[in-house]
């Protein structure tokens, strides 16, 4: 028997687990190391989401391991009021690479705690409360951020905070508007939306909340050009942009923050779960002005966790070994070996409609018919399952608005060979499910 099933560990989940969102893996995972997770079986799964989209070193990265256990023995946590030297150490360094002029930092646990501040910070400094986010959107399920998701989540909770408005966000796959050749014309899908957003309004527009990919979303990623305007409509309207890059910052993307590309430089940049590595880590980075009004306003945000010094030496480690080890030019060629392989992948199954995204975050839609582009939810399930079975791990959304779509995150660290062994059994996976077949029993 597989020590797996273990009939007293799933009886002890089910009766004392909160279940908070989709279902549980029918595996107890033992240990992680590299691209790797083990079961309890020791069989071993390549993790091709990082994680939770978060093991940018992957797992057990060994300088990550050797910052944790020296701080765990020496410098761990702190009263809020109380400074180190990895906390300044690493504002220092998120400041010394941040675009534009940012420069400020506020050192937290989650994304979500890093949107509320950000979110916070934006209507005290503004003086104004509507905050404006894409329909596609994921920032987190507290407070303000939650109020500014729109991909999941919002029903039967009650009102959602005071203004909060939308635009959709910009899919080049499924295009809302297209030009006289039947391009996606995201300049007229943007401007319609802040035409609608006007309409709304209630003349207190304080921010505008982005992520350059929509992960959540279905890998929607804004197209070049896009943040620029977007940025010269909120300086237009006299609000603050906040920049989103839980998932793309710190060099997933090919650059060390995606908005980089565009040469945008927000208002507010927040960061969290490639910061870590991993760990509980986020930081909110803005404008020494912006924080100076913020202040002088009576600016009031901690949490327990605010500047711990254990997660800040941890972000010092990842930003060291990131540079260090090239891991941002790495992410570029990596990606596109990967982006090739599934293209390749797409030219044999006709259930692959569209690939897309940036360096190692990458998303493949799976679809009935290339034609209509009509969504295959239990398609893309079906694959989700075949490929655990094989022995990889993959992420889908199957949100119906957001089509069928696997999101590939793997680690900065992972090998050609690991790439080429991922795309092997993707193949694979889909070659059974498309031919009826099962790997085994269940």
């Amino acid at each position: 028997m597989s020590k797996n099933d273990d009939p007293q560990f799933w009886a002890r989940a089910r009766r004392h687990l909160v279940r908070y969102g989709g279902s549980f893996q029918p595996l107890i995972i033992e240990r992680a190391q590299g691209s790797y997770v083990y079961d309890a079986d020791g069989r071993a799964i390549l993790d091709f989401t990082s994680g939770q989209m978060s093991a940018l070193l992957g797992h057990a990265h060994p300088d990550i391991v050797s910052v944790v256990s020296e701080h765990v023995r020496t410098l761990d946590h702190l009263f809020s009021g109380m400074l180190s030297r990895p906390v300044v150490a690493l504002a220092t360094e998120i400041a010394r690479r941040a675009p534009g002029d940012l420069e400020r930092c506020l050192l937290l646990s989650t994304g979500a705690e890093s949107n509320e501040a950000a979110i916070r910070m934006a209507k005290l400094v503004t003086g104004r409360h509507e905050v404006v986010a894409f329909t596609q959107s994921w920032h987190g399920m507290t407070g303000h951020a939650a109020a500014v998701t729109y991909s999941a989540g919002r029903k039967g909770y009650g009102p959602a905070a005071a203004g909060s408005l939308a635009i959709p966000a910009p899919n080049a796959y499924r295009p809302r508007f297209t030009t006289h050749d039947g391009q996606a014309d995201w300049r007229r899908e943007l401007d319609d939306g802040f035409d609608q957003i006007d309409r709304q309004s209630t003349g207190a527009l304080a921010a505008f909340i982005a992520e350059p990919i929509l992960s959540s979303g279905g890998i929607l990623e804004l197209p070049p050009g896009y943040m620029a305007a977007l940025k010269r409509k909120c300086t237009e309207r006299g609000m603050l942009l906040i920049v989103d890059e839980a998932q793309t910052g710190v060099g997933r993307t090919g650059l060390l923050f995606a908005c980089e590309r565009d040469g945008v430089a927000p208002d507010m940049l927040t960061l969290s779960k490639t910061l870590g590595a991993g760990l509980p880590l986020a930081a909110m980075v803005t404008t020494a002005a912006i924080e100076d009004e913020a202040h002088a306003r009576g600016f009031l945000f901690y949490t327990t966790h605010v500047s711990d010094p254990l997660p800040a030496a941890v972000g010092l480690k990842v930003l060291e070994v990131v540079e260090r080890d090239g891991l941002v030019e790495r992410a570029r060629t990596a990606g596109d070996r990967l982006a090739q392989g599934l293209r390749r992948l797409q030219s044999r199954h006709a259930c692959i409609g569209d690939v897309r995204g940036r360096g190692l975050l990458l998303g493949v839609e799976i679809v009935a018919n290339r034609e209509t582009r009509e969504p295959a939810l239990e398609l893309g399930e079906a694959i989700t399952r075949a490929c655990m079975e094989l022995g990889l791990s993959m992420n889908i959304v199957k949100l119906p608005s957001m089509g069928s779509v696997f999101r590939i995150a793997p680690p900065l660290t992972v090998s050609d060979g690991e790439i080429d062994l991922g795309l092997e059994l993707l193949d694979k996976a889909i070659e059974t499910v498309t031919n009826g077949k099962s790997q085994h029993t269940p």
